[in-house]
C-alpha cells in the first residue's frame, strides 16, 4: 500500500502537533524541518509564511470538524447522545494523546498576539462549533431530551467552555481521566429530564 501523505500534509501535521504542545509562538520552521526531515526552504516553498501555514492548517481543521459533525448528525439522531459522543471523542483523543488539546482552543488563548488572518480562522472555528451545538441544544430542548436552563445559544457556549476547560484541567493535572470527570456534571445536568 502506498503512502498518500505529501510533504505539505507532513508539514501541516507537524505544525498541528507543535501548536497543541506550545501554541503559535512556540514553534518555528526550524522545528518543523527537524520533525519532517526537510530543509526550511522546502517549507517556505509550500507555505511562504508561518501565518500562511497556520491559516491553511485551521481551514483544514475546520473542514475535518465539519465532516465529522455531518457524519455524527447522519448517524446519531438524538441530541443527548450527540453530546455524549462528542465528549467521548475528546476523552479518547486526550487519553491516547492523538489530539490532547483542541488546536483552536490553544490558539484562542493567544488571540491578541496572532496575525489577523489566523485570528479570523480561530474565530470562524468557534462560530462553527457554537452554531452546531446551538442547533443540537435547541433540538434536544424541543424533543424534551435535554434539560436547558438557558437559551440554546447560551447552553452551547457553556458546553463548549466546559469541554475546553476540561481539556485544560486534564493538561494541568497531567491526568487524561480528569477531562471526563470535569465534564460529567455538565452532561448529567443537560441529560436530566423532568418527569411529567
Amino acid at each position: 500500500m502506498s503512502n498518500l501523505s505529501t510533504t505539505s500534509d507532513d508539514i501541516l501535521a507537524s505544525a498541528r502537533n507543535l501548536i497543541m504542545s506550545g501554541g503559535y509562538n512556540g514553534f518555528s520552521y526550524a522545528d518543523i524541518a527537524e520533525v519532517v526531515g526537510i530543509r526550511k526552504a522546502s517549507i517556505h516553498h509550500h507555505f511562504p509564511t508561518k501565518s500562511d501555514l497556520v491559516r491553511k492548517l485551521l481551514l483544514r481543521y475546520r473542514e475535518d470538524a465539519q465532516a465529522g459533525v455531518e457524519a455524527l448528525e447522519r448517524n446519531v439522531p438524538e441530541p443527548r447522545e450527540i453530546l455524549k459522543i462528542y465528549a467521548d471523542h475528546w476523552a479518547g483523543c486526550i487519553e491516547d494523546a492523538s489530539r490532547p488539546f483542541c488546536v483552536c482552543a490553544m490558539l484562542a488563548s493567544e488571540l491578541p498576539s496572532l496575525p489577523p488572518e489566523v485570528a479570523t480562522e480561530v474565530t470562524a472555528f468557534f462560530r462553527f462549533l457554537s452554531q452546531w451545538l446551538t442547533s443540537v441544544m435547541a433540538r434536544g430542548a424541543q424533543a424534551g431530551t435535554l434539560n436547558l436552563t438557558s437559551a440554546p445559544d447560551v447552553e452551547a457556549e457553556a458546553f463548549l467552555a466546559c469541554v475546553h476547560g476540561a481539556m485544560l484541567s486534564a493538561r494541568a493535572y497531567r491526568q487524561p481521566a480528569v477531562f471526563a470527570t470535569v465534564l460529567a456534571p455538565t452532561l448529567e445536568r443537560l441529560s436530566r429530564t423532568t418527569v411529567q
